[in-house]
């Protein structure tokens, strides 16, 4: 790729941020419309679940297979496709009749959002060139990407608030055109020296695992734990992992590289972004219902009384991001897990008549859990690996997120059932027990934070990254050492 100036430079990264803006506000925008989607759609509670793990689940099933795509097809045609099929999605979404029609839009959308993120960063990467420019970018892009996530519900809204559900897929259409046409003019176009190679057989065994178990989570309820579909379903769940593990590791290029566990950073990143975001994916579907559904708020009102959480995810991931490069990723972890210990308890004792200082107290503990996590899960992801397969291994750290998004809402949804049509003091008492297992993840990422920053934890990092290094020419100069806490 030619040499570019400092200022297309930054054009590119704004045009890379733009699409980041739009997935990852898709990812929590639509929360805060649910309630009205249900008054006007007649929806019920599953489909107000698949309403949003229809996105979060095709992006979690296809973002590492978007990333090694684009590596052979070329980046810049796949960004645009992954832009146009975004776009096109949204404004399905903008006319669904139905809420059918709607959850098919929404996979859409997320079919267009898996080209984007990955092949945003990869675009990045090859676009700051020097080390110190590339952390620099990268840094601009964590930022927008809390940014994204904390505003989500806040501008969702505003929006629903002035023009009703349908605006919040509308919104993204002018920036979808703008970020085509910038690429068009900006973006040259580039490829992988050695692309990873197509794994039909993995990517196959991964929709029927994260499909399958999101599936009989959300239906249980109603099919019955114990009806046939739903034990078939458990089936098909439990022989994909069974495959996943056995010819996974015979491949050239597996899609899930298994190497990566044998890591204890990575594989604690792995669980911890899973836990992290299934607290986070069950808090915005079932507190958005709580503040308009049960204590009378308007969409705005819910909005503005989430910002606690925005405000804190944007002020605390670069402060933490600069502190995992001083010290290391214990003490954020620490922190996060704790903060969500700390809002799980208080969240058990949740009644339709909390005073809204307690409630603005528990937005703010659950905003530095969500604010200090998201650093320490990229940095374990790729600590000690080549740089080589760094961006495969942060890859497998995304999906893991998005797997917790969709789980969170699958399993809050399916616990709390039929006690939303009943509202009040039954749906409250109901998300109860949706905090209590909220807890126990707070207490799993406090875990983690201690038992994979230990010396031993990063010597395993090093001995998983030595795995690569006759394959991909990756000496152990060429690897992003881990820094150990202290």
């Amino acid at each position: 790729m030619p040499e570019l100036s400092p200022r297309r430079r930054v054009v590119i990264l704004a045009i890379c941020c733009l699409s980041l803006l739009v997935v990852s506000m898709d990812n929590t925008i639509v929360n805060v419309a649910l309630p009205a989607m249900r008054r006007d759609l007649h929806a019920s509670v599953s489909s107000l679940q698949w309403t949003i793990d229809a996105y979060t689940l095709v992006l979690a099933s296809f973002l590492m297979l978007a990333g090694s795509t684009a590596d052979r097809v070329g980046r810049r045609r796949t960004f645009q496709l992954g832009l146009s099929l975004f776009g096109f999605g949204s404004l399905l979404c903008s006319l669904a009749p139905s809420s059918g029609w709607l959850i098919a839009a929404r996979a859409v959308q997320a079919v267009g959002g898996t080209m984007l993120n990955p092949v945003a960063m990869s675009i990045i990467t090859n676009t700051f060139t020097d080390r110190v420019e590339r952390a620099k970018a990268i840094g601009v892009w964590g930022a927008v990407n809390g940014l994204a996530l904390g505003l989500g519900p806040v501008v969702g809204g505003v929006l629903v608030e002035v023009a009703g559900w349908r605006s919040i897929f509308w919104v993204n259409l002018p920036i979808v055109v703008l970020g085509i046409l910038g690429t068009a003019l900006f973006v040259p176009e580039s490829r992988a020296l050695r692309a990873r190679r197509f794994d039909p057989v993995g990517q196959t065994l991964v929709i029927m695992i994260l499909g399958g178990a999101v599936y009989a989570i959300i239906e249980a309820p109603s099919l019955g734990w114990m009806s046939p579909e739903i034990l078939l379903l458990a089936a098909v769940v439990v022989l994909a992992v069974l495959g996943v593990l056995v010819l996974e590791p015979r491949r050239k290029d597996p899609l899930l590289e298994l190497r990566f566990f044998r890591s204890v950073p990575f594989s604690g990143a792995t669980v911890t972004a899973v836990a992290a975001y299934c607290n986070y994916g069950a808090f915005l579907f079932l507190n958005t219902l709580y503040l308009q559904d049960v204590r009378g708020l308007s969409a705005f009102e819910a909005g503005v009384y989430t910002l606690p959480v925005a405000v804190l995810i944007v002020i605390l991931a670069p402060l933490t991001g600069r502190l995992v490069g001083r010290t290391g990723t214990r003490l954020p972890l620490v922190v996060a897990g704790g903060a969500n210990v700390l809002s799980g308890l208080a969240l058990t004792q949740l009644t339709p008549s909390t005073p809204m200082p307690a409630l603005l107290g528990i937005y703010v503990m659950f905003g530095i859990a969500q604010g200090t996590v998201n650093p320490p899960i990229t940095n374990s992801a790729v600590s000690g690996m080549p740089r080589s397969m760094a961006g495969v291994a942060a890859s497998v750290a995304s999906t893991s997120r998005q797997t917790g998004m969709t789980l969170g809402v699958a399993v809050s949804g399916s616990i709390v059932g039929s006690a939303l049509a009943r509202g009040g003091a039954t749906f409250t008492e109901a998300t109860h027990t949706v905090w209590a297992v909220s807890i126990g993840l707070g207490l799993l990422i406090l875990a983690l934070g201690f038992l994979t920053t230990n010396h031993a934890a990063l010597a395993s990092a090093s001995r998983a990254a030595a795995l690569f290094d006759d394959e991909l020419g990756a000496p152990a100069l060429d690897r992003a050492e881990p820094v150990e806490s202290r």
